[in-house]
């Protein structure tokens, strides 16, 4: 990581950081690379932070590969070189996301797994066979997709996210594009077909003669008929963000917090609009947490998206939060003090 080059670049560095702290309910891997983000004087505004994309997850890691192999790093009590808190963090991963225990989603080379968002979250919840998926699994794996667009659309930078993305796509049985991995490329079964308006709804397979993977939540037609939807729940979250101009804020802490799947990201809001607080719950349990956020002036705290006011910050920077499982929240301090 480093100064210089593109104006924008991809969110590489927390990437396979929030995917981690989805397999493994602890977010400690994640505040350690957003801090290293801070600390190399990378400004997450200069970022691309998306969901999937055409290529594989990708855990190189080159950060802790190369030059910072040897450096030391503080993670879960202990110390480690770069190196090995690496292949541990890779391991972990590879585990939790393929092999055994997610047999849909597929190494790719040596640096990644081929997998879609949806699959992720399947790995993440435990289902071994994606044809078992019933339509609480469905619920469940929506509004864990939503917590993951939090994290990525709810903080400084560009926010991305894919065709896939929106329908909620599995990926292809490995079968139905033996003939395009030849190469040893799995990418090809994250790469499913989809029909976003329902042009074609019968068809299984597109022009390009890909095949059309399951998809979890539909059409954008039928969902934007749904308020409960992916893509009508994912429509007001970018609304508020481009309400509060969250894009152009400055990320301003990553505090310290108790439960392990908790992240707190804090930022301060364009033209004088405030401080606004990321507060997501990786876990499979609630969370009641008082955070502590010291600088930031007291001031009632309101939930942007729901439009209800959640509690007060008080002047010694205490809050006390409530999140349930796998639940994020976007929130505003309305500070009773001049800013």
């Amino acid at each position: 990581m480093g100064q210089g080059g593109a104006d924008l670049s991809y969110d590489f560095i927390t990437r396979p950081a929030y995917q981690h702290a989805l397999l493994t309910g602890t977010t400690e891997f994640l505040r350690l690379m957003l801090r290293q983000v801070h600390a190399y004087g990378i400004d997450p505004a200069s970022l691309i932070h998306a969901l999937q994309n055409h290529d594989e997850l990708t855990l190189e890691l080159v950060h802790f590969w190369t030059l910072h192999a040897h450096d030391t790093f503080h993670y879960q009590g202990q110390t480690f070189p770069g190196n090995i808190l690496r292949e541990h963090i890779r391991e972990e991963m590879y585990g939790k996301l393929s092999g055994e225990h997610a047999p849909y989603n597929l190494k790719f080379v040596t640096n990644g797994v081929s997998c879609t968002t949806a699959s992720i979250i399947t790995a993440a919840l435990g289902i071994r066979d994606l044809s078992t998926i019933s339509d609480a699994d469905i619920q469940q794996i929506q509004h864990i997709h939503l917590l993951l667009v939090m994290y990525n659309a709810m903080q400084p930078g560009v926010f991305a996210l894919s065709g896939w993305d929106l329908v909620g796509a599995l990926t292809l049985p490995a079968e139905q594009v033996d003939h395009l991995m030849q190469d040893g490329d799995t990418r090809w079964i994250h790469r499913g077909a989809y029909d976003l308006v329902d042009l074609d709804p019968e068809a299984e397979f597109s022009a390009g003669d890909m095949p059309r993977p399951k998809t979890l939540y539909g059409s954008l037609v039928s969902q934007l008929q749904r308020p409960d939807s992916f893509a009508s729940q994912l429509k007001k979250i970018l609304a508020v963000r481009r309400a509060y101009d969250i894009a152009a804020s400055r990320q301003i802490l990553i505090p310290d917090v108790e439960h392990p799947g908790l992240l707190v990201m804090v930022h301060e809001l364009p033209a004088g609009k405030g401080t606004q607080i990321t507060a997501l719950n990786f876990s499979s349990e609630t969370i009641v947490e008082t955070l502590h956020l010291p600088g930031i002036a007291p001031g009632p705290v309101v939930d942007i998206i729901n439009e209800r006011v959640e509690g007060d910050l008080t002047d010694q920077g205490e809050f006390t939060i409530t999140l349930d499982a796998y639940e994020g929240l976007a929130l505003r301090v309305v500070s009773t003090l001049p800013i």
